[in-house]
């Protein structure tokens, strides 16, 4: 029972640093590991399709997820409060925790232990990310997390890559929940059409746009949704990025 009333108490120190976002959301146990070095320089080109993770907005607060959170990528985004469980190692430290985002994915494998198989529930950490709550000698540690809230600096980001009649457009920094459930976009000219899932935060479509201002409807796994309009001029071009004037705040 003293164990218990001390994690209890640990959790609710952890709520108030992370703010009121987390206090009404369950804490579940899981583990996490590291990996990307000291620097981070291996998160890069995750899974997700993000880039440079910090021109795109997330900077080295970032996890992979195991199969269990992943989701087939619609995870992609979300934010999750992590604290180190002094409960059931000695690897922590005292009084941390951290709010990282999904940028990449954990694959199930069968030669470290299978610490990311399903049905585990598993975070492999930006190192400086992990070293924030975890002691580097011990290279896992048991944790609790829940999601929540997402804050970014500006507004959502569209990088358009493809060619006429095929547009595949990547979307970043986006606030609030984070994770993107569905994309819709309007050309001048034309109508709102929606997009598919690519694969992780890059969606796609088949409409004509070329030469066309561009306007999308973001909308998240909570259900909210902003409605971003003009992002894209008439004269946007392949392999560029547009920054919308609104994000979920």
């Amino acid at each position: 029972m003293e164990k218990v009333a001390i994690l209890a108490m640990f959790l609710g120190l952890c709520v108030s640093q992370l703010g009121a976002s987390v206090a009404q959301q369950y804490w579940t146990p899981a583990n996490a590991t590291f990996y990307g070095g000291s620097d981070a320089s291996g998160t890069m080109n995750g899974a997700c399709g993000y880039d440079n993770l910090y021109n795109d907005g997330y900077g080295t607060n970032s996890t992979a997820l195991s199969a269990a959170l992943w989701g087939d990528g619609k995870s992609c985004g979300a934010c999750y409060a992590i604290t180190c469980d002094a409960s059931r190692t000695n690897g922590c430290k005292a009084g941390t925790s951290i709010t990282v985002t999904a940028t990449n994915f954990c694959p199930q494998s069968y030669n470290d232990g299978g610490v990311c198989n399903s049905p585990r529930q598993h975070f492999d950490m930006s190192q400086p990310a992990w070293e924030t709550i975890g002691q580097y000698k011990d290279g896992i540690v048991p944790v609790n997390y829940a999601r929540t809230t997402c804050n970014r600096t500006g507004g959502i980001r569209f990088t358009i890559s493809g060619h006429d009649y095929f547009n595949n457009v990547l979307v970043t920094n986006v606030g609030g929940s984070g994770a993107v459930s569905a994309v819709s976009v309007k050309g001048s000219g034309t109508s709102w059409t929606t997009m598919s899932r690519n694969w992780g935060a890059n969606w796609q479509n088949g409409a004509y746009l070329t030469g066309q201002s561009l306007s999308f409807k973001v909308q998240t796994d909570d259900g909210r949704s902003v409605q971003a309009d003009n992002v894209a001029p008439a004269y946007w071009k392949y392999g560029d990025t547009y920054v919308s004037y609104n994000n979920f705040y």
